[in-house]
């Protein structure tokens, strides 16, 4: 089971320019949903746990993992990483 879910949430590396919301749709929303409401994985929009965490906090889970979520340190760049947060963060203040 644990195999699925990694293969259903993981895809090949975001272009170098891609947008947030790119990168948050190649990445995440499989396992997040396209509007960040959760599927196999929890909510992350607006009133959300991920919304009320500190921006390191989305940082460590998102370049480690986090329980059944895979690490993407190897999929993203410093400045991927920080307009994927930013997108999250827009869409949380709604």
């Amino acid at each position: 089971m644990a195999l699925l879910l990694v293969g259903a949430c993981s895809v090949a590396r975001p272009a170098d320019d891609a947008t947030g919301e790119k990168i948050y749709q190649q990445l995440c929303s499989n396992c997040h949903g396209d509007d960040l409401a959760g599927g196999l994985g929890p909510p992350l929009g607006p009133g959300s746990n991920s919304a009320d965490q500190p921006d390191e906090f989305l940082e460590i889970t998102i370049l480690r993992g986090r329980g059944r979520m895979p690490s993407f340190s190897s999929s993203l760049n410093d400045q991927q990483l920080d307009r994927l947060i930013a997108f999250m963060r827009e869409v949380q203040a709604g």
